[in-house]
């Protein structure tokens, strides 16, 4: 059974978020460290939380893993890409492990 592991980048108060750094050097980083393991991967930039509404989230990224052994294969060895996120944003990601159901 497929895994995902997504990490959700929430907007708060005075929170920022570099997206140029994300893109140019973290998402690279995320792979030169896991990429063997992941089998799909999705990120995705809030624009808005509805019509006129502002997003609630500055960014998910969701890696998708072909089981559990790939995605604990990835874990240990994230950690340098762990260590990034400081590099470009202030906000406490949180983290949601789920089966792919569809």
């Amino acid at each position: 059974m497929s895994l995902s592991l997504q990490v959700i980048y929430p907007v708060a108060d005075g929170t920022t978020f570099d997206y140029d750094y994300y893109f140019a050097t973290h998402l690279p980083l995320v792979g030169e460290n896991i990429g063997e393991h992941v089998e799909s991967s999705l990120v995705t930039k809030g624009i808005a939380g509805g019509p006129g509404v502002p997003a609630g989230f500055h960014l998910i990224a969701t890696l998708v893993f072909a089981d559990q052994a790939a995605m604990d294969a990835a874990m240990s060895k994230i950690g340098p890409a762990v260590g990034d996120i400081p590099n470009f944003t202030n906000t406490k990601p949180a983290i949601l492990i789920g089966e792919v159901a569809a």
